[in-house]
């Protein structure tokens, strides 16, 4: 058996079209842009270009992008008077604050001030504990994309046993519970697991969200199960200098036994910006009181 390949390119780039589409007609109703607003602390190279990416991905889509860059020794009173602002700001319908932060401030006190309404990451307690309790909030955009391309393959989930590899608040935690929501019968499994491979080869669906280079054998893997491989490791390539990315499922191995598999790069990790734009549109939605089709996007 060789995996079809999940193309997680391929459905981000068309959901971003789909959002584009719906910004366009929301300007058109409300009058204005939705707007995305992303606070950088410090001068992270990998936060930087995530933030660039992710103001260039707003603006595409016709959403108005708002970029605050402040110094790594800026207080966290001031970073939290800006999130206020934002708060209080009717152009502004979604608030990310890239992470990390400098170590100086509290990252869980700096999500908790965001208001709910406008944390389109998804990381506020209000929002997990909506995602919890089937409540109506935003989700993480990482596992949204996890289940989008899920449904998009699998069609109903109802029923399938799904293993997440993983335990993180961005992650593994939300990845389980959108899953429960879907009628999966759930196992979320992680480094400590007692018997990792004979968890794993049960599972009709694997996530993998471990962080560890190509950790997931192709031999722990059930014969036709799909296999979602969130990982994003960069290792030794085969020519001395440079590197390469892997993901934390065994590529190779796990396409010969697998149904689908998204590979890395090219799968999950596109899913994220647009799940992002996506989350922020339905914010602008709700803020102007614009009803949305709940399949719209």
């Amino acid at each position: 058996m060789t995996a079809a390949i999940i193309d997680g390119k391929a459905f981000a780039a068309d959901l971003r079209g789909r959002v584009g589409t719906l910004a366009r007609a929301f300007e058109a109703s409300a009058g204005r842009k939705a707007g995305l607003a992303v606070v950088l602390v410090g001068e992270d190279p990998a936060s930087q270009v995530y933030v660039r990416s992710k103001g260039k991905s707003t603006l595409e889509a016709g959403m108005a992008s708002f970029e605050h860059k402040l110094p790594a020794e800026t207080p966290e009173a001031d970073l939290l008077a800006l999130v206020e602002q934002l708060n209080t700001d009717p152009a502004v319908d979604g608030i990310l604050v890239q992470l990390p932060l400098p170590a100086h401030m509290n990252e869980a006190k700096v999500i908790a001030a965001i208001n709910p309404d406008k944390d389109v990451d998804g990381f506020n307690v209000i929002n997990v504990g909506r995602l919890a309790t089937g409540l109506n909030g935003f989700v993480p955009c990482t596992p949204l994309g996890c289940i989008m391309l899920l449904k998009d393959r699998l069609g109903s989930l109802s029923g399938l046993d799904a293993v997440v590899i993983g335990r993180s608040n961005i992650v593994g935690k939300p990845m389980a519970q959108l899953l429960l929501a879907e009628s999966c019968t759930v196992t979320i499994a992680h480094s400590r697991t007692k018997d990792l491979p004979e968890v794993v080869r049960r599972a009709d669906i694997v996530v993998a969200a471990v962080g560890r280079p190509e950790m997931i054998k192709g031999d722990w893997i059930k014969p036709g199960a799909t296999v979602i491989d969130v990982g994003i490791n960069r290792v030794p390539g085969k020519v001395e200098g440079k590197t390469r990315l892997v993901g934390d499922v065994d590529f190779a191995g796990a396409s010969e036994v697998a149904g689908a598999i998204t590979p890395v790069p090219g799968g999950v990790g596109p899913m994220t910006i647009a799940v992002l734009l996506r989350n922020a549109l339905v914010a602008a939605h709700r803020n102007a009181g614009i009803a949305l089709a709940k399949d719209a996007i």
